[in-house]
């Protein structure tokens, strides 16, 4: 897992109890779990964060090998000296703005837990809805022995987590970093479906010559604007790459549904997530090509139109 080093500060306790103004853990203090989650919940509060809560019980949680409810069961424990050490440094990375799931190397997406570090965008729960749409147009259309091309893998969560459902499929898995497509063999491995997913180092299609079931994509959606907004544990330590779109936030869903073409058999799909106001503007895009019909949208719980699905013209 990649970890941006610590100071001499953030490494020695007491110093770095000096420059946040929060509370240490240290050997001497002899503290319970208890006791810890409720210094580094305040510690993190104190610093506007405001999971402060959850954020300690994972973190304590990892280094301390134990669930939550292992956790508060076993809530007299007084942590070794060893123990502690490690939780002051997620603490103080935490602090830093790092997000949890590069903290403790893991994210769980669609019940399954995936390997993550700064290579990769963390998996976020929205775009499970992208899992639920393709494992439903799957199964409405009664398909078996189906290919499905992800373009932007990242991580391999959608595409383990749907290889994991659909176990006639085979999937084809593409991205641009190799540092992402080694995480994503990883977690294929992890979960078991190695066997049935293929990555490859490519853009869009390339160098693939195969035509597709579906062709499915999580692409960059973010506008270069939109990205100076960004919080500072998204915008300083998730890939760049792997949010920024362009001035518009919609430029690679016009190459996904331009390049594409070729790789979606005739009959066939083309599911991608989109951002918060941008249905319209994939909508045009799609209908421009003159390649697509049967387009629709799906909203997430919040509302808000995440998937956009079509069906490449026979």
């Amino acid at each position: 897992m990649m970890m941006p080093p610590l100071t001499d500060e953030q490494a020695d306790g007491s110093n770095y109890e000096r420059s946040t103004g929060g509370s240490v853990l240290t050997e001497s203090s002899q503290k319970s779990v208890f006791d810890i989650i409720k210094n580094m919940e305040a510690t993190m509060r104190k610093q506007g964060i405001p999971t402060a809560r959850l954020d300690a019980e994972v973190i304590i949680g990892y280094y301390l090998n134990r669930d939550r409810v292992a956790l508060y069961r076993d809530g007299d424990y007084v942590p070794t000296f060893e123990e502690l050490n490690s939780i002051n440094q997620g603490l103080a990375r935490r602090i830093t703005g790092a997000p949890v799931a590069y903290i403790i190397g893991r994210k769980e997406f669609w019940s399954l837990e995936f390997e993550v570090n700064q290579s990769v965008l963390i998996p976020r729960p929205e775009t499970e809805l992208l899992v639920e749409t393709v494992v439903k147009l799957v199964q409405r259309n009664r398909m078996s022995g189906m290919k499905i091309l992800e373009i932007g893998t990242g991580s391999g969560a959608i595409s383990v987590a749907l290889a994991s459902e659909l176990k006639s499929g085979r999937f084809f898995a593409m991205d641009i970093s190799r540092a992402a497509l080694t995480v994503a063999r990883k977690n294929a491995r992890q979960h078991g479906v190695s066997s049935r997913i293929f990555f490859f180092c490519g853009n869009l299609c390339e160098p693939l010559k195969d035509a597709f079931d579906f062709v499915i994509s999580n692409p960059p959606y973010i506008s270069e604007h939109d990205y100076e907004h960004l919080s500072t544990d998204v915008r300083e330590f998730e890939p760049k790459a792997a949010l920024i779109a362009g001035p518009k936030g919609t430029e690679f869903h016009r190459d996904i549904i331009n390049g594409a073409v070729p790789c979606i058999r005739k009959g066939g799909g083309l599911v991608m997530e989109i951002g918060y106001g941008q249905r319209e503007a994939v909508e045009r895009m799609l209908r421009q090509s003159e390649k697509y019909d049967y387009i629709g949208t799906r909203c997430d719980y919040a509302g808000i139109d995440r998937i956009i699905m079509a069906r490449r013209k026979e």
